[in-house]
């Protein structure tokens, strides 16, 4: 299934002001090969991208340092990061997370990015990106069984 059939980029904005160094996410602070994130080093005073809890953070920049990141909590993330959710009904958060991790994933991503000193992927790569079709219960089995393994 494409993820554009199961998920969709989001581009609603929250101004900077109202964030935390805790709650807003940018390239800076996500850490490489899905490692999570840590506090921000400042918060910009602009508007930036507003993501909700469950939501799937992706660095758009040099997208083979693999900066994927499953939110834990709501917040805002810079124009840098792609925020995209996933439409429950089709798609489990988690599961969209685990495929979006994966080395293929990345090198596709990686392989439609485009400039040579800061190079960033193409979201129309990304939203018809396919990951395997399965139904809610296989989704969840299988969050459940890499869950239990990381």
């Amino acid at each position: 299934m494409k993820i554009c059939n199961i998920g969709k980029i989001i581009t609603a904005k929250i101004d900077g002001t109202n964030l935390t160094r805790d709650n807003y996410i940018s390239t800076e602070n996500m850490l490489s090969n899905c490692g999570g994130v840590v506090a921000s080093s400042s918060v910009p005073s602009t508007k930036v991208t507003r993501f909700s809890k469950h939501d799937v953070l992706l660095s758009n920049i040099r997208p083979y340092f693999k900066k994927v990141w499953f939110a834990r909590f709501d917040g805002g993330c810079s124009n840098d990061v792609i925020c995209i959710r996933a439409n429950e009904k089709d798609c489990l958060s988690q599961y969209l997370y685990y495929a979006i991790s994966t080395d293929s994933f990345i090198d596709s991503f990686s392989a439609s990015s485009k400039g040579t000193k800061m190079p960033r992927g193409d979201k129309n790569a990304l939203l018809s990106y396919e990951i395997p079709d399965r139904t809610i219960d296989e989704q969840q089995h299988i969050v459940d069984t890499v869950r239990n393994i990381i």
